[in-house]
């Protein structure tokens, strides 16, 4: 049996509005909760039971995913009542593994896409008789992430955890969310407290001398913490850059599902989705974006790499491009909003109200 922990109960603040009634990992992404493509992933490379480390609109997950058993993998549910950090939400559901002392489990985190070789992940792992194996990637602005320098032979040598200062960044190797654990590391996770894996686990092991062992992986590797990252990734999903059993459907420049109507000369293309239900009006451009299950894109608008909710209106000639519109709002006629503008689910806003908009 090869086991997986997903932790899946950070807040999404990031993401918001989208966030507000959905947590991020049940967000679509080329027609199906995000969570569903990493199951599908960790699936064919042969993990046949996965732990969701739950918290944040933990009953949400259920009633979607069940047991499991529709997607071809065991599922079992572990709920926070109080955020414990990446470290504290590893321990916390560790109770429901059946891993033994020395075998390995994943951990995943449930905002990351990646074409990551899982297999030979965890092969290296053994290979290496390492007590964490970590996936780690080059990003060109290192800043933002936890930079994690290796030895030729791969032995992490430190973690510096979002650099502040020019001369920390020794590296462009980041941490890229996805672990192989010896079951005994798990246990030796303090229980019933917040603990970081980045700030505290980590460093504390190589402190005690552990073998802690880097896989710099240069496949495709996206962070989806921000809209803008999630509806690339989603788009990317949909035109195959990043392949993913969970699609549903082949790859293209569109993906257009059940019971959305998409009227004679409206053009779509750069990975968009139109989900069910949804209405793509005659002579309206979607490019690259989301279109959530009743949404209403309007005659002559324009929208680029955007997220449209679901239920939302995008009225005539309107303009999107890199925006996000909550659930349920409505955009009147001839409006303009760009460059990361985001709009509160339920929002009304009138024919001609806004020509500019970003935050």
């Amino acid at each position: 049996m090869t086991e997986a922990v997903l932790l899946v109960g950070g807040k999404g603040t990031r993401l918001q509005p989208l966030t507000l009634h959905t947590p991020k990992p049940m967000v679509p992404a080329a027609g199906v909760p995000f969570l569903a493509h990493q199951l599908a992933r960790a699936r064919a490379a042969g993990v046949d039971h996965v732990v969701l480390a739950t918290s944040y609109l933990a009953e949400v997950f259920e009633p979607y995913f069940g047991d499991g058993s529709a997607h071809g993998i065991r599922l079992t549910y572990v709920h926070e009542e109080e955020p414990l950090g990446t470290g504290g939400a590893i321990r916390h559901a560790s109770r429901a593994l059946s891993a033994r002392t020395g075998e390995p489990v994943l951990v995943f985190n449930g905002d990351i896409l990646t074409g990551l070789d899982i297999a030979d992940l965890l092969l290296r792992h053994e290979r290496a008789q390492a007590a964490v194996t970590l996936h780690l990637t080059r990003v060109a602005d290192p800043r933002a992430f936890g930079l994690v320098p290796t030895d030729a032979e791969g032995r992490v040598l430190a973690f510096t955890e979002k650099p502040r200062h020019p001369d920390e960044i020794v590296t462009d190797q980041v941490n890229a969310g996805c672990y192989v654990f010896r079951r005994e590391v798990i246990d030796s996770i303090p229980a019933g407290r917040p603990v970081s894996v980045e700030r505290e686990t980590f460093p504390g092991l190589l402190s005690d001398g552990a073998l802690l062992h880097g896989v710099v992986d240069a496949s495709y590797w996206l962070d989806l913490g921000r809209p803008a990252s999630f509806v690339q990734a989603s788009a990317d999903l949909v035109r195959g850059i990043v392949r993913s059993p969970a699609v549903p459907g082949e790859p293209g420049e569109s993906l257009v599902l059940p019971g959305a109507h998409v009227g004679s000369g409206a053009r779509l293309c750069g990975g968009t989705v139109v989900g069910a239900g949804a209405h793509i009006e005659a002579g309206a451009e979607v490019e690259g974006s989301v279109v959530l299950d009743g949404a209403r894109i309007e005659a002559g608008a324009r929208v680029r790499a955007s997220m449209v909710g679901t239920g939302a209106r995008v009225g005539p000639r309107t303009v999107l491009d890199g925006a996000v519109i909550g659930d349920h709002s409505e955009i009147g006629a001839d409006n303009e909003l760009r460059e990361g503008a985001r709009i509160w689910c339920g929002t009304t806003i009138p024919d001609a109200a806004i020509r500019f908009s970003a935050v």
